[in-house]
């Protein structure tokens, strides 16, 4: 028997889907995320269908021109959270009219912000479907603390059916509630992630027993990269919290992450303009130099860049298919990069350590009547002749000449 219309509750399905894993969104969000291809009247009706099912709630901001926003009540976040595709990451429970009143502001903006790579992704052919943007994530880092980023995004590059590179992000959205250190602060705290790793059960050591891996490393096969996307505040402010990444990216404890997890950053109101995918995030390392986009494939990389040229040259320290090299760095870091990967001879010049020279045996003359009333000469001590202080790495050649006169 040939079963008719049984994906006749799809868009439903989906619509609170989204609904339970954003948290909130306007109706026109709803629209250009769930049907961007119909009218806008068709989502109005099948949220208003949800409604009044009890599976989702709205409000209404009466100073954004009595703009509606929808979030999913207790009961449709217990139905929704039995799918697969929510499955293995809980969704919080539903939220009250006051809650989401209280945190709409912020709630919205990570909302457009997933908007920009829905709507990037389509645009240029790869895949990032609107359930592969998943907000608030409890990462542990110990001692009952955690790092919750305010989004995780996964971006493929390349259809369904062809072979892409993958592109993991953290994003943060700041809004400028708060003072530019903040999010310079959140370094350390995605640093303590970076390098954590679980203290197991005490237990007899083996042999062969496998060294501790980092927490992350069970979710993830590569850290995920680390987005700032800036709003609330004009071109001064954002220069300001994008000064405030960069004299923070200065703490010795950072290095380490750093080299290995790019940190970019970009407006809001960018992303809105050009999308993800344009040279618009600047390094937090070097945010003067050129901007990059974050979700390059290694096909626009070639596009875009001289492959011969020597200020993108790969990583060898990360081969990983699902993580190109990092191309958002400075050309100052990579050239030096590759000047660290082929040394060359030092200059003659260049604080050389020279040795003493060795000074020519010769026979004394023979002892006179004075000569012979003094007492033997001391032995010759230890001679050492430096140019500078000598560098970490280098030998430094020593001329012992111990001995006494015959």
């Amino acid at each position: 028997m040939t079963m008719t219309n049984v994906d006749a509750g799809n868009g439903d399905r989906l619509a609170l889907a989204v609904l339970v894993r954003y948290r909130m969104a306007t109706t026109e969000q709803m629209h250009l995320v769930i049907a961007p291809g119909v009218r806008i009247e068709q989502t109005r009706r099948r949220l208003a269908k949800l409604r009044t099912e009890g599976l989702v709630d709205r409000i209404t901001l009466p100073r954004a021109g009595r703009t509606r926003v929808w979030f999913p009540t207790e009961y449709g976040t217990a139905i929704a959270g039995e799918w697969p595709e929510l499955r293995g990451r809980p969704p919080k429970k539903g939220a009250d009219p006051t809650a989401v009143r209280l945190r709409v502001g912020h709630g919205l903006t990570v909302t457009e912000t997933a908007l920009c790579f829905l709507q990037d992704a389509r645009h240029r052919g790869d895949l990032c479907p609107a359930l592969d943007w998943i907000p608030e994530i409890y990462h542990p880092v110990g001692n009952g603390e955690a790092v919750i980023p305010d989004a995780l995004v996964f971006y493929r590059h390349g259809r369904e059916e062809e072979k892409g590179s993958m592109l993991r992000a953290f994003v943060e959205v700041d809004r400028a509630t708060m003072g530019p250190e903040r999010p310079a602060a959140k370094l350390t705290a995605y640093e303590r992630l970076h390098r954590y790793a679980p203290v197991p059960v005490r237990r007899r050591r083996s042999f062969n027993q496998e060294p501790v891996k980092e927490e992350w490393r069970q979710r993830y096969p590569l850290f995920p990269r680390l987005l700032f996307v800036l709003d609330g505040t004009g071109p001064t402010g954002i220069a300001t919290r994008i000064n405030a990444l960069h004299a923070a990216t200065g703490n010795l404890a950072l290095a380490s992450f750093l080299r290995n997890v790019p940190v970019l950053a970009a407006p809001l109101v960018d992303l809105l303009r050009n999308g993800p995918s344009a040279p618009v995030w600047r390094p937090s390392r070097t945010p003067t130099e050129e901007s990059a986009g974050c979700t390059h494939c290694a096909r626009d990389r070639a596009l875009r860049r001289p492959a011969q040229c020597p200020d993108h040259r790969p990583d060898h320290g990360h081969q990983d298919p699902d993580h190109g090299p990092d191309h958002c760095r400075s050309r100052r870091y990579a050239a030096g990069r590759a000047a660290i990967a082929q040394p060359t001879a030092p200059a003659a010049a260049d604080c050389a350590v020279r040795p003493a020279p060795v000074a020519q045996h010769r026979r004394p003359p023979p002892p006179d009547a004075h000569s012979a009333a003094q007492p033997p000469p001391p032995a010759t001590q230890l001679t050492l002749t430096v140019g500078c202080a000598p560098r970490a790495g280098r030998k430094v050649q020593v001329v012992r000449r111990v001995g006494q006169p015959e």
